[in-house]
């Protein structure tokens, strides 16, 4: 195109003088999406939740107010917080649609750290964008600013190069015209999927530049589908063909890449038991015939047993986490093969790799496989198995009323409360005891009803991901299991809850202190110390501090109160917390599998001896790492 008066040389060199912090609000509203129904097209960002200080408040707030009808600003009470929220809207839109985060310099954006590590952990799209210090250092250090002694161009922000899969300094306006393209290819990508930052000096949010109109055009985002390459089909192929007894682990990759009808095809078809991960439970229905349950650590019996005698285990979508493999003890008979889309998690554990997205290899996969089938006896003891976990799960839940309930009976009497449509409701959750016991116990319907971060295992996940769970699903009851430690490191997002009008159930299990370390101690051989709060902090009346925060709240003492209080808080219109009484000694002994927990090698402690001699029994099963 030489012309200069033709008309598309004529529309790219129109420019339109904006602010950065103009030009990167006006981008990001833009940008749009096909519905999950693909009838009509969507924002892709569902807003931007901001906390303003200095770093922010002037350029980008007004650059968020003008386009605050296109792109909403919601204001949160906790940087980390809101983060994990906008995290979890993500994950609750399988990763279609995400949100941004924005902070002033300082400890707000250093507040965004935790978050990122949980969002990079977990494979999770969230474009953070926090304030930065002047590049002119005419004022210099400013409020906030961390000096480095030997890096003049090192400020608060670099903590957030590591738990980032991309990072970026913005210095002058136009570098955004290659930033932004980048930062959204990251964002959307199977493989590369993670935090973003986007650092903003303020003086460069506040400065104008000359920007392509076409710059600004609306955009729809395409997720792309990798397919599987040819020569990695063939050896995929022949590795189940040579198998008896197959396993496949699903795991988060099967619910983003949309693969669930295709998982639940190909198992049916060729007789595969299918155990999940927590990232992936919800890829089967709970009571599919071949849904074995949990997988690994906190995993069922049935799947457990299987995995074990497994000569092929089918990874699909999983990163394949010690909690997963127990500490590579688990399947370690077994050869991999890893269906993902990101090649150095399709190789782990020494796997046979497929890069593909799970959609297209399975489906590929299973045309190819024609009528094969694993041996007879395989195929039929995971049928038994599912059918016995099941009614071993039923068992767990019904509760003991004669005595203070533990985790599994709670989960018992929540999932006892859904009423007709159980697809209908999203249990959220994140550390302790309660991921494990919901791993085991929960009966997920649908896709999505399951939403536990197990990761990063990060404390104070629970309320706020449960508030970026209800913006992303509002016409669904969100249910937050939750212990009290949890709730005490972070429950502010109840007030954003209350202000926003995304009402949460909030169940608090009250054991005082931190219960599913204090066994994990004793077990190690230490006595209980440091964790359990009996006698190190008052009682805390949980209902009456909700309250305090704008929410419907009441206590309850029994399983059959909680009964009752579900369905009060399903009735409310507004937040509706409930706490209970828990006993932080009992725990379900069905299922589980060995953990690397490394045990002190010498030790005045019987205890501790004892403790070491197992630990050191149980890394003898251990996969070599080469």
């Amino acid at each position: 195109m030489n012309d200069p008066l033709h008309p598309a040389h004529l529309a790219e060199t129109r420019t339109v003088e904006l602010t950065a912090a103009q030009a990167l609000i006006r981008y990001l509203a833009a940008l749009r999406v096909a519905s999950e129904d693909g009838k009509t097209l969507e924002p892709l960002f569902g807003g931007v939740f901001a906390i303003f200080g200095h770093g922010n408040v002037a350029a980008l707030g007004e650059a968020l107010y003008h386009h605050r009808d296109a792109l909403p600003t919601l204001r949160a009470h906790n940087e980390q917080a809101m983060a994990h929220a906008a995290v979890a809207y993500a994950k609750a839109h399988f990763r279609r649609r995400m949100m941004a985060v924005t902070t002033s310099i300082g400890p707000g954006a250093t507040n965004l750290v935790t978050a990122a590590a949980l969002a990079h952990v977990n494979r999770l799209p969230v474009l953070l964008l926090p304030g930065d210090i002047f590049v002119s250092r005419a004022p210099d250090p400013v409020l906030q600013q961390v000096e480095d002694m030997q890096d003049g161009g090192v400020s608060a922000n670099d903590c957030l190069r590591p738990v980032s899969r991309y990072f970026d300094r913005i210095v002058h306006p136009a570098q955004l015209l290659s930033a932004l393209p980048r930062a959204i290819s990251v964002l959307t990508d199977p493989a590369q999927c993670g935090p973003v930052t986007l650092a903003l000096p303020q003086d460069v949010q506040a400065t104008a530049y000359a920007y392509p109109v076409s710059f600004f055009e609306p955009r729809v985002v395409e997720f792309r589908a990798p397919p599987p390459d040819e020569a990695e089909l063939r050896a995929a192929l022949e590795a189940i063909r040579l198998a008896r007894r197959p396993l496949i682990v699903a795991g988060g990759g099967v619910l983003y890449g949309r693969a669930t009808d295709a998982l639940a095809d190909f198992a049916n078809h060729h007789g595969i038991p299918v155990a999940e991960t927590q990232g992936g439970k919800g890829s089967l229905r709970w009571d599919d015939p071949f849904n074995v349950g949990a997988i690994g650590v906190t995993g069922s019996s049935a799947a457990n047993e299987l995995a074990h005698e497994a000569d092929l285990v089918i990874a699909v979508g999983t990163r394949l986490s010690d909690f997963t493999t127990g500490s590579n003890s688990l399947f370690r008979q077994a050869t991999v093969l890893g269906i993902n889309t990101h090649a150095l998690d399709a190789i782990k554990h020494r796997g046979l790799p497929l890069c593909a997205d799970a959609r297209c290899a399975l489906e590929a996969l299973d045309g190819a496989l024609s009528d094969w089938q694993p041996a007879e006896d395989w195929s039929r003891r995971a049928r038994a198995g599912a059918r016995a976990w099941c009614l071993t799960v039923e068992t767990l839940t019904a509760g003991a009323r004669e005595r203070l309930p533990y985790e599994a009976e709670v989960i018992g009497a929540i999932q006892h409360s859904i009423p007709d449509s159980p697809e209908r409701d999203i249990v959220v959750c994140a550390a302790g005891t309660l991921p494990a016991e919901l791993h085991k116990l929960w009966r997920a319907g649908v896709p999505g009803a399951y939403h536990v971060e197990y990761g990063f295992s990060c404390m104070g996940y629970e309320i706020a991901g449960a508030l970026g769970v209800k913006l992303a699903r509002p016409e669904r009851e969100v249910i937050v299991t939750v212990g009290d430690g949890s709730y005490l490191m972070m429950n502010s997002e109840i007030a954003t809850s209350v202000a926003l009008g995304a009402k949460l159930i909030i169940v608090v299990l009250d054991n005082r202190g931190y219960g599913c370390i204090n066994r994990l101690q004793q077990t190690c051989g230490t006595p209980s110390f440091n964790n359990l709060l009996e006698d190190a902090a008052p009682r805390v009346d949980f209902a009456a501090h909700a309250r305090a925060l704008g929410a419907h709240s009441e206590h309850v003492d029994a399983l059959a109160s909680l009964a009752s209080a579900l369905e009060r808080a399903r009735a409310a219109t507004r937040t509706y917390v409930i706490s209970i009484d828990t006993d932080p000694a009992r725990t379900t002994g069905e299922g589980g599998w060995w953990w690397e927990v490394a045990v002190p090698e010498v030790s005045a402690r019987e205890a501790v001896r004892s403790a070491r001699a197992q630990y050191e029994q149980g890394k003898l099963q251990q996969k070599e790492p080469h």
